[in-house]
């Protein structure tokens, strides 16, 4: 839906581009706000995560679906408790569509976010109101849908619609459309009647319908979710707002003494389960392990949650402000690497290079590289050069202009 729409502009309304994996975790969205979900991106970046929604749902946040991908996401998670609005999400809970293609659509990248194609669902409206005014019947209209939903959603515009129609002989149907957008530019616009109808509907507080219970962090709580929120955790100090992950793995790199953070963090997690079970001391729950036969980080490896404030305030209590203005830096070296190399991820970096400079800044050998990393609170080696790769442009960055400085500092003493 464009930014332009007048609904958008009333107090208390922020208009967000369409939405995309990992937006839900922006700390500026609170419990007892609600989040109208109109349109998503899919096809050029990750989609919304049904989990995401589960997880704002679950902190008290009121989420409403219509129209594109929150009509879709309305139709699978209204069992627990997100509230679907209009046509579009009545026929996705009906099952009378079932596509992602049904809503799917190109759009301006000027900041308006205005469709630039039509989605079928409204090409299947229109059609409808054509039938229902007498100019074609159903067969005829059948077989347009069927034409205009074979073109390629980023493809149906209107001249492709109107090419359609001319290779069908129903140049009456498509001039009976452009009359009828001449008098009304939103004619048959279904996506858009039912956008305005879900802000409609948070203005007015609609809340989402109760379920059985309150949702329980079991119902997002996995793996990929503790992923996903880490690396979207981001922090704004400093004046600076730096990825709360990047951060971490910074210190975890090159904090010389980051192995007694880490081991401070394991005896405050020994007393402070997550789990909410008994507290021991670190080394009575070691011994209970293993004897005592292992180093504790060897052995205890707890998932790290950085939306926990006690959390991050423990495994950067080392951390200076030199070293966030570092990060800052390495961040950009990052995104220079992506600029100036189209499809660069840092997953390209290679696994030995990222090796050797782990093992340069640790000043350890081969032998002892898995247990500095362990130390670390990285694991082992493995992980350790892949948490790492997002800082290699930036250490080499900063490598190449160290020699630069020196080459020319010894420049001016010959």
């Amino acid at each position: 839906m464009p930014s332009s729409e007048p609904p958008l502009a009333a107090p208390g309304v922020q208009a967000w581009p369409p939405v995309g994996h990992g937006d839900l975790f922006d700390p500026a969205i609170r419990s007892g706000d609600t989040v109208v979900i109109i349109d998503g991106v899919y096809h050029q970046a990750p989609a919304l995560r049904h989990k995401e929604i589960l997880a704002a749902m679950g902190q008290g946040v009121k989420v409403i679906g219509a129209a594109s991908i929150g009509a879709l996401r309305a139709a699978e998670l209204a069992p627990y408790g997100m509230l679907g609005v209009g046509h579009i999400y009545a026929a996705y809970a009906r099952e009378e569509i079932n596509g992602d293609d049904e809503v799917a659509v190109g759009q301006a990248p000027d900041g308006e976010f205005g469709a630039l194609t039509w989605p079928v669902v409204n090409l299947r409206h229109i059609l409808q109101l054509t039938q229902s005014a007498g100019v074609i019947d159903g067969e005829r209209a059948a077989k347009i849908l069927q034409a205009l939903r074979a073109v390629y959603y980023p493809q149906r515009t209107w001249a492709a619609v109107r090419a359609v129609c001319r290779r069908l002989d129903e140049t009456e149907f498509a001039g009976w459309l452009a009359a009828q957008l001449e008098q009304d530019r939103h004619f048959g616009d279904l996506k858009r009647a039912d956008a305005l109808e879900a802000v409609r509907t948070a203005l007015d507080d609609g809340t989402a319908p109760q379920t059985d219970a309150p949702l329980e962090p079991a119902a997002w709580e996995t793996t990929y979710f503790r992923r996903w929120s880490n690396a979207f955790a981001r922090t704004c100090v400093d004046r600076l707002e730096l990825s709360t992950e990047d951060r971490l793995v910074y210190q975890q790199v090159f904090d010389p003494a980051f192995a007694k953070t880490w081991a401070a963090y394991l005896g405050h997690r020994s007393l402070n389960p997550a789990d909410g079970a008994a507290g021991l001391p670190l080394e009575a729950r070691l011994a209970q392990v293993t004897g005592g036969g292992l180093g504790a980080d060897r052995v205890f490896h707890p998932p790290i949650d950085l939306r926990d404030e006690q959390t991050v305030a423990l495994l950067l209590a080392g951390e200076t402000e030199q070293d966030r203005r570092a990060v800052a830096r390495y961040a950009d070296a990052l995104v220079g690497e992506r600029r100036t190399r189209p499809g660069f991820t840092v997953a390209a970096v290679r696994d030995d290079l990222t090796r050797q400079l782990l093992m340069r800044v640790w000043q350890c050998s081969e032998q002892e590289f898995d247990a500095e990393a362990s130390a670390r609170g990285l694991v082992c080696g493995a992980r350790a050069v892949v948490a790492a790769k997002r800082l290699v442009p930036g250490l080499l960055q900063e490598m190449r202009e160290t020699t630069t400085e020196r080459t020319e500092a010894a420049g001016v003493t010959r």
